[in-house]
């Protein structure tokens, strides 16, 4: 038996009509692959992959959060499905057909995953669209889905030897009541807790952080606690930007391929890391793009963060993951001064977290009675979304394999992730996964708000030139 944690259950209860938790990725795959071929390697496979054969079972009257319950009847004709595109099949009609299916809900009444089997790509190749809710995986998890349907070489490999494992069945509705009821009761105590542990973390928590005097508060509590010196964060209000504030419902998407071994080349020269190369190179393209609509800010960005939670070795399902703040400094004229202050702050949260992981997500999820979740957490979207988003931007780098996967014999080229705008987050999300040599890049923005992506990500390219044709002059 398993239950969706607070956190799991909030990606449920934000959605609207425009706030969507679908996450996504986008594979190329060399040449052409069978519709059928594809059912029967996930018939295969499905069995020991959690995240894809179960479904919700709500709790009555929304005491308590859903439990996850095997779907023993699971309908691949359904969530396999396969479209054509038109001649010439080229990389922006297949970006146009991913961004209409992206922000399509997933129907609950199922185990909450599609996959789209996309024909008609130019130089005889084959898309594969899978999208999944981000209350069954985050986007290590997300990974980890993708792996179990990939093998390391043109033959599909044979089944584990060991039995997947069989969850036991939730509990009936009367229990499932009485499970709320009790946690309803222990919610109070949970909140009080969750403001005790908080304090000495204040300045890490978005919209909190930017109040006068958090960072104070934070550093005494911390003192308090005995934790020593850590770094401290700056405040960060984001300024406002043409994709801050509500999205629509409609997104665009797009694409770019980036030699590994470029970022690993900025990485030697200036002495930094991969990830430090990748937020610059984010923040050299969006200062481009403002450039060009609206002028750039006099101020950073403020960017969200992922961090993942997961301890070594960690394979559990659900999220785990958090979200730190930081500083992009698209004001800078010069790359390697935007370089320079992307290491310090990527290393300042770095340090923050290894000696206190930011758990604040999750806890705060904790402490909110579940009957109440879903309008919380709506109404606080539309609201901050309305007033003072904190976040202008979302990045992501997520590693992944250095060699060639294949799905049901195909190779796969390429893994655009395809990921999540919300009106807290902003218009745009820019994802990166290195695979096999690549760092894959996916950008998806509001339609509105950024309706070129394509524009966007043929700046990232720009961005890393300029990276790769600037002096070593850095700061030391």
């Amino acid at each position: 038996m398993s239950q969706l944690t607070a956190l799991d259950a909030q990606f449920l209860h934000f959605e609207t009509a425009t706030n969507v938790a679908n996450i996504a990725g986008l594979a190329i795959l060399e040449g052409s692959l069978n519709r059928a071929d594809l059912q029967d390697l996930l018939q295969a496979r499905l069995p020991y992959v959690p995240a894809l054969h179960r479904k919700l079972a709500p709790v009555p009257f929304g005491l308590d959060h859903p439990y996850w319950v095997r779907e023993d009847d699971l309908d691949l004709d359904y969530h396999v499905r396969e479209i054509g595109l038109p001649p010439p099949g080229d990389d922006r009609q297949l970006a146009e057909q991913v961004a209409r299916l992206h922000p399509r809900r997933l129907d609950r009444g199922k185990p909450l995953w599609e996959i789209y089997l996309i024909h008609g790509l130019s130089g005889g190749r084959t898309g594969l669209y899978v999208k999944i809710h981000h209350a069954a995986v985050d986007g290590v998890g997300g990974a980890d889905v993708l792996a179990a349907l990939l093998d390391l070489g043109p033959v599909p490999a044979p089944p584990p030897e060991h039995e997947p494992e069989v969850d036991d069945p939730p509990p009936g509705p009367a229990e499932m009541v009485a499970r709320g009821l009790s946690r309803m009761a222990g919610n109070p105590a949970q909140a009080l807790r969750f403001v005790a542990r908080a304090a000495p973390h204040l300045d890490e928590i978005p919209i909190v952080s930017a109040l006068p005097g958090s960072g104070t508060v934070a550093a005494l509590a911390r003192r308090a606690a005995g934790s020593g010196q850590t770094p401290e964060l700056p405040s960060l209000p984001a300024p406002k930007t043409p994709f801050s504030g509500p999205i629509s419902a409609h997104r665009r998407f797009a694409f770019v391929a980036l030699p590994l071994e470029e970022f690993k080349a900025v990485r030697k020269e200036f002495d930094v890391t991969v990830n430090d190369v990748v937020m610059a190179v984010c923040a050299g393209a969006l200062r481009r793009w403002l450039a060009g609509h609206g002028g750039v800010p006099d101020q950073p960005l403020v960017a969200g963060v992922p961090f993942s939670l997961r301890a070594a070795g960690d394979e559990g399902t659900g999220n785990q993951v958090t979200i730190m703040t930081a500083p992009l400094a698209v004001h800078l004229e010069d790359p390697v001064a935007r370089l320079h202050e992307v290491r310090l702050a990527m290393q300042r949260i770095k340090d923050r977290f290894s000696l206190s992981p930011a758990r604040w997500l999750r806890e705060f999820s904790e402490s909110m009675p579940a009957a109440l979740m879903g309008l919380a957490s709506r109404s606080a979207f539309g609201l901050v979304g309305h007033t003072v988003p904190p976040i202008n931007v979302f990045i992501s780098n997520v590693p992944g394999p250095q060699f060639p996967l294949y799905v049901s014999g195909v190779r796969l080229l390429h893994h655009y992730p395809v990921s999540v705008i919300t009106d807290m987050s902003g218009g745009v999300n820019i994802t990166a996964f290195s695979y096999d040599g690549s760092l894959d890049f996916g950008v998806v923005t509001d339609r509105t708000m950024v309706p070129d992506a394509w524009e966007l990500a043929g700046h990232l390219r720009e961005a890393l030139d300029e990276l790769l044709n600037a002096e070593a002059s850095f700061p030391q």
